[in-house]
């Protein structure tokens, strides 16, 4: 199969439209989550002056995006870093006038049983995102005290049994060895059978926090999002898809950071005006049709921001 077999983007039209007025005109376009090239696709169809950079840290995705955009090589690039090193792709191709992030985990790596991110399909404990480098699930389970493994589950899974399945986990005879149907096995054991009732799989949360602690995810993104706002052209504009409250958490609080005035209420004059404009006051969310046509959009929250001058740091 194809990227464009594979994977269907969440809320596609919504984010161009977010971008349209930012990339109407020739300018540049980043996609610092490429994943298989969707939203890339959709921008460069549908504004055909602009030039693409594609940043994703998986190799894989970097492959089969390129191979699904190779009809606009002539205007798309593909760079294998990290977003949060944002600023080196800008200072190589120049200041965009479009950021997209579609944050999370993708269908890509979801898909492939043998990437361990998926609980559904039984596998080696890998889910990094970047396969060359980095500790793997099962080395984080292997090195984790009880302490530190309940504390992962716990903020990062917002999971309320961390510290049971914390324990299941660390006493398990072969812990260094588990399999993803295992983990999930275990995880199953540790939660009460009332609390298993409801919210789909009960290892959805400690995959999903293992998977955040083995890319350094939250971490990454707290430097990324200001990194965004500050490399953008002026009349530029930022949107974000996020899955879960803790990523959301934080693009909120930095779009709100950047776009509040510091100047007193007293003051009659605004002395302090703020570099960037919410365009998404609260964040907008998949409706009906869109949740039923592509599950994935069920937990979306798009947020997005204009940036109106260099000001100060956001």
């Amino acid at each position: 199969m194809s990227a464009a077999d594979l994977h269907v983007p969440v809320l596609l039209d919504t984010c161009m439209d977010l971008l349209a007025p930012a990339l109407s005109e020739s300018s540049l376009f980043i996609d610092a989550t490429l994943g298989m090239g969707g939203h890339t696709e959709a921008a460069l169809t549908r504004f055909p002056h602009i030039q693409a950079v594609g940043i994703d840290r998986d190799p894989a995705a970097i492959a089969l995006a390129s191979e699904r955009l190779a009809p606009f090589r002539d205007r798309f690039t593909a760079e294998h870093v990290e977003y949060d090193s944002m600023d080196e792709v800008v200072a190589k191709h120049g200041k965009p006038m479009g950021i997209l992030m579609d944050l999370g985990v993708s269908s890509l790596q979801l898909d492939d049983a043998s990437r361990g991110f998926a609980y559904a399909q039984d596998a080696p404990l890998d889910m990094r995102m970047d396969t060359s480098q980095g500790q793997t699930a099962q080395e984080l389970i292997s090195t984790s005290s009880h302490g530190e493994l309940a504390r992962i589950i716990s903020v990062y899974g917002e999971e309320r049994f961390a510290g049971k399945i914390a324990s299941k986990i660390m006493n398990h005879p072969d812990r260094h060895n588990l399999t993803t149907s295992q983990l999930a096995d275990l995880v199953k054991e540790a939660i009460p059978a009332a609390a298993r009732r409801t919210g789909g799989n009960p290892a959805k949360r400690t995959f999903q926090a293992l998977r955040i602690a083995v890319n350094d995810e939250m971490v990454i993104l707290e430097r990324a999002i200001p990194m965004a706002m500050d490399c953008l052209e002026v009349g530029g504009r930022l949107v974000v898809e996020s899955y879960h409250s803790l990523e959301d958490r934080i693009v909120k609080k930095a779009m709100q950071a950047g776009s509040t005035s510091s100047t007193p209420l007293d003051l009659p004059v605004d002395i302090d005006k703020p570099p960037f404009k919410l365009l998404t006051p609260k964040a907008i969310q998949a409706d009906d049709k869109e949740r039923l046509a592509n599950p994935r959009s069920a937990s979306v929250r798009v947020r997005a921001c204009e940036k109106l001058s260099e000001g100060r740091r956001s």
